[in-house]
């Protein structure tokens, strides 16, 4: 039971809760923020030009925000089909523990202080680029494409793979070939990781009405695809040592992940359509991770072994 007019819900005894901090923080979806963090802060440590420490921190403050404000604005409208599937019915709203006119008030109030820090921390082309980042989530992925087609994770893993570049852009004032590289790594990371994810949770996607790939095109076709797009990472994972950015450290992991992550691919390929629990997509959903944060990882530590081999 619930108020939800006013944040207010009761537990099990019938006693009146109101929502607490940990219940907003929730609504941010940290497990996504700490990536998209992370990986914007990679794109600024590695960009050429020096920035103040204090700005580097209010930038990355920025995203964290932008980021959180997306996911409580995606919270908010898709509360009803988190009710619906087991990996999300324990989330703030399904559960009545936060009013959805909190939810959505916090995600627009954060998505405007974000830009406004980084207006004035940074530059105006990172912040056009946190504008679309957010806008993209919000409105392409999570209002448009979600619940229409099964491309919805294809088209919409734009939106997550900005922050590289937004790093990158509150250092330099301008978008590279370095930056646009790590967009699209993001960019073709995320349909195999969420198609991985998806062939494990068919039922949950199938009984909320989401037109997820294996719900749509069936396990087969699902499986096909990933491979095809964990081979076309390969070149794109190696191109900030073929442009030149970082080292062969970067590119000698780069290219031992990369193969990793096409071996996980071929045996979720390989596996039965039907078997059950498919352990072997929950094992590429775990590398999945596991390879972007290595690879973002030695982006700043090939930078520095180069600098040690040259001093």
């Amino acid at each position: 039971m619930s108020d939800t007019a006013h944040g207010i819900w009761t537990n099990a005894a019938g006693e009146a809760q109101p929502a607490t901090v940990r219940d907003y923080f929730a609504l941010l979806k940290p497990r996504v923020m700490s990536l998209v963090v992370f990986t914007a802060l990679i794109g600024l440590v590695i960009a050429p030009t020096h920035i103040h420490p204090f700005a580097a921190a209010v930038a990355v403050l920025a995203v964290a925000l932008g980021s959180g404000a997306a996911g409580a604005i995606n919270m908010w409208y898709e509360r009803d089909l988190d009710a619906l599937m087991a990996r999300t019915a324990n989330r703030p709203l399904p559960r009545g523990r936060v009013a959805p006119d909190d939810a959505l008030g916090l995600g627009v109030l954060l998505s405007i202080f974000s830009l406004l820090l980084m207006s004035v921390a940074t530059n105006y082309v990172a912040t056009a680029l946190l504008a679309a980042a957010i806008l993209f989530y919000v409105f392409i992925y999570t209002i448009w494409l979600k619940r229409r087609t099964p491309q919805n994770i294809v088209i919409g893993g734009a939106a997550g793979a900005f922050p590289p570049m937004i790093g990158w852009a509150a250092a330099t004032g301008d978008v590279s070939w370095v930056g646009v590289a790590l967009f699209l790594l993001i960019f073709l990371w995320t349909p195999p990781h969420f198609w991985a994810l998806s062939l494990y949770r068919s039922e949950d996607y199938r009984r909320a009405g989401v037109p997820m790939m294996p719900v749509v095109a069936g396990a087969r076709a699902t499986k096909r695809q990933m491979v095809a797009y964990t081979l076309v990472l390969l070149p794109v994972a190696l191109a900030p040592t073929l442009l030149g950015a970082v080292g062969w450290v970067y590119g000698v992991v780069a290219l031992a992940m990369s193969l990793a992550f096409i071996g996980h691919a071929l045996v979720v390929w390989r596996a039965a359509d039907d078997e059950s629990g498919h352990p072997a997509a929950r094992r590429m959903f775990k590398f999945s991770l596991l390879y972007l944060a290595v690879l973002f990882a030695a982006l700043p530590i090939d930078l520095v072994a180069v600098r040690m081999i040259g001093g």
